[in-house]
């Protein structure tokens, strides 16, 4: 599906703290193909799963390739607990995926033929902003909806200085 891009300068519309995951694989022995294409499988199939029960928390997410070895997900969370729920669902794939890899890492079957990494952020309201330009919405503004970039400020000091109507509520009381 092509996106059309919104015409001129746009910001996304995040309100409150912003949830980001980034998770991915790193190929170490391409010849092991066995051990690393259902590491590479498993993301996508988690994306679908996911993107079929929004309730779960994800709102977006952006599939990126580092380099031949290396592959990523940037991902939008609802909340912090809405991304632990879903690691720890036991009728959920990302639990039965983990469990099978820690036993073959147990066996001896997986060390060293693929690298599994994920960093997990809680960015503050205040302390993230964006921009973008002649761009559908993308990553921060697909996850959370795009706006026009005069509703949160012309420059990056004004979007960073951006309150949610709950922080604002918050802040004076």
């Amino acid at each position: 599906m092509f996106a059309r891009p919104t015409p001129g300068r746009t910001t996304a519309n995040a309100e409150g703290d912003v949830v980001v995951l980034l998770i991915g694989m790193r190929i170490n022995r391409f010849w092991a193909v066995h051990h690393w294409l259902p590491v590479a499988l498993a993301m996508p199939r988690m994306l679908r799963e996911l993107g079929k029960a929004p309730e779960r928390g994800l709102l977006g997410h952006v599939l990126l390739t580092a380099s031949p070895r290396t592959y990523y997900v940037v991902q939008y969370w609802e909340s912090k607990e809405k991304l632990y729920a879903y690691a720890h669902a036991s009728d959920a794939l990302h639990r039965g995926a983990w469990a099978t890899l820690n036993r073959k890492e147990k066996a001896g079957k997986v060390r060293q033929h693929v690298g599994l990494w994920h960093e997990a952020y809680i960015v503050p309201e205040g302390s993230y902003e964006s921009i973008y330009f002649d761009m559908p919405a993308f990553g921060l503004a697909a996850a959370h909806g795009q706006v026009p970039l005069e509703k949160r400020g012309r420059y990056a000091k004004d979007r960073f200085a951006h309150r949610s109507t709950a922080k604002v509520a918050e802040e004076a009381g």
